[in-house]
């Protein structure tokens, strides 16, 4: 029962945030469900025991996927899902509490907190580097191939 709050409150965040940001109405459903999958998969993954930082590079790869797929089918470009997508991993209480702990007079704290921030969101922008890397091979092979069988034909 947890797992399906979580799953429509993220749902609710990314969509919410495609409509904010005047997303094309083709595409909220679609980003806030790679938002909504890109989350439960660090949810999961953070009860299991996982560093958040893993946690979200794995949440960063299946939203980023489920993008690329959406964007394909809507015909529509993918940093609009990525977009809506990654808010409910961006690391906005752990950055709050940086700064929080900065006006405290609490540097190492604050420190510590600022380097979660920065781990987090470098985990995020490889989670979607490579998911695109990844699929830009997978492409460019089909390619290869296809003209491979074209010129054997």
């Amino acid at each position: 029962m947890v797992y399906i709050f979580q799953l429509i409150l993220s749902f609710i965040a990314s969509a919410g945030f495609g409509i904010l940001f005047n997303a094309p109405r083709r595409t909220i459903l679609a980003g806030g469900l790679s938002g909504a999958f890109g989350w439960l998969i660090f949810y999961i993954a953070t009860e299991y025991g996982i560093d958040s930082v893993i946690a979200s590079f794995l949440g960063a790869i299946v939203l980023t996927a489920i993008s690329i797929a959406s964007s394909r089918k809507l015909k529509a470009p993918v940093i609009i899902f990525i977009t809506c997508g990654i808010i409910p991993l961006v690391p906005g209480g752990t950055a709050y509490n940086a700064m929080r702990s900065i006006v405290l007079d609490e540097y190492n704290l604050a420190l510590s907190y600022g380097f979660q921030v920065a781990l987090i969101s470098m985990a995020i922008a490889m989670g979607i580097i490579s998911t695109e890397l990844f699929d830009s091979l997978i492409q460019t092979l089909k390619r290869k191939l296809k003209n491979i069988r074209k010129k054997e034909a």
